[in-house]
Order: C-alpha cells, then structure tokens, then sequence
C-alpha cells in the first residue's frame, strides 16, 4: 500500500475518532457531566448556616460529616446530615444555599429552616 494512502486513511480514521469522542460529551441535555460516564452522577455545593439554641450563627461544612473517602455529596447525604446536625440538638436550625450538578444541568439547593429544597 502506498505511504500516500496509508496516512490518508490514518487521517480519515483519526478525525472521525475525533469527532466521535467530542460528540459523546455533547449528547446529553445540560451543562455540566454530559459525558455518558458521569450520566448517573450529581453532586452539592452547598454553604451552610446553623443557628444555635443560644441564637448564635457559625458555618457548617457538611463535607466533614461524610465517609472517608467521599468527596461527593448527593442529596440524600445533605439530607441525613441537616437532619442528624438538628436531631442530636447540635444546632436548632441550619440554613443555606448551593447548587446541585447533574446531568439535567445545574441547578438551585436552598436549604430553609433544616429542609432541603432543590429548585
């Protein structure tokens, strides 16, 4: 076979590997983790608040409350963490706000009064 060809058709091959990859992160709706691998996956950003019984405010991280190892923070986790911070008297009421990634795209987390809302 000659060079010419071969390296036409390696071309031809490469650039519709190409176009074949950059298509498979654009196929699913929304903004963030299209690709098919990350379809399944959502995460929070999330700020919080929490009020103590005494009417004191302070920052809570509820990336502290997860398993080691974890690094994701579903909504069922936020949930079970506002929840077990309020139930154990820790804090009377937490509050805040962040975003949730998915594969529908971003959207808004408000947490009100120790609920969890996605907007």
């Amino acid at each position: 076979m000659p060079s010419s060809v071969l390296s036409a058709a390696q071309i031809a091959v490469t650039v519709a590997l190409v176009a074949w990859m950059i298509s498979g992160f654009t196929r699913l709706p929304g903004r963030w983790l299209r690709w098919k691998m990350f379809c399944r996956g959502n995460f929070i950003i999330v700020t919080l608040t929490g009020t103590t019984k005494d009417g004191r405010t302070e920052p809570v991280s509820a990336y502290s409350y997860l398993t080691p190892g974890s690094f994701l923070l579903g909504p069922p986790q936020l949930v079970a963490i506002v929840n077990h911070l309020v139930r154990s008297g820790q804090y009377d009421r937490i509050d805040g706000h962040g975003r949730l990634l998915s594969e529908r795209g971003e959207q808004r987390v408000e947490v009100r009064d120790s609920r969890v809302v996605v907007l």
